[in-house]
């Protein structure tokens, strides 16, 4: 598998994850010390990688039949980092968010999450 693969697997994890309420595949695509951070109501939010995935899980999953929407619109790498911008939708709500991600131990993963909510 090359990188931009493994990379696309861990954006693929992540999304999936989000719309199916998919504890497992968060915890895989995120290293545990993330940090997922935006603004909501002109107030700053800022989680840790548990406590973004206890509100994913919270809201609940999509319908099983639903395909989630994931465009990733840019995939950078240098060397064991990698930045990449997806728009997807959650909560019925569309998102662009920035990924960015780290090599570690052979496996890449999310180290932190920007985002921002479209309307």
């Amino acid at each position: 598998m090359s990188e931009e693969q493994a990379i696309s697997a861990v954006v693929h994890l992540y999304v999936d994850g989000m719309a199916f309420a998919n504890e497992g595949a968060l915890r895989k695509a995120f290293h545990p010390n993330a940090s997922v951070v935006g603004t909501s109501g002109g107030a700053v939010e800022w989680m840790t990688r548990d406590a973004f995935i206890a509100a994913v899980t919270k809201e609940g999953a999509a319908p099983p039949d639903a395909q989630p929407l994931m465009e990733v619109e840019m995939v950078d790498m240098t060397g064991d980092i990698a930045s990449v911008k997806v728009i997807d939708e959650f909560a019925g709500a569309r998102y662009s968010d920035y990924l960015s991600l780290l090599k570690v131990d052979g496996r890449w993963l999310i180290v932190n999450k920007v985002w921002h909510r479209h309307g």
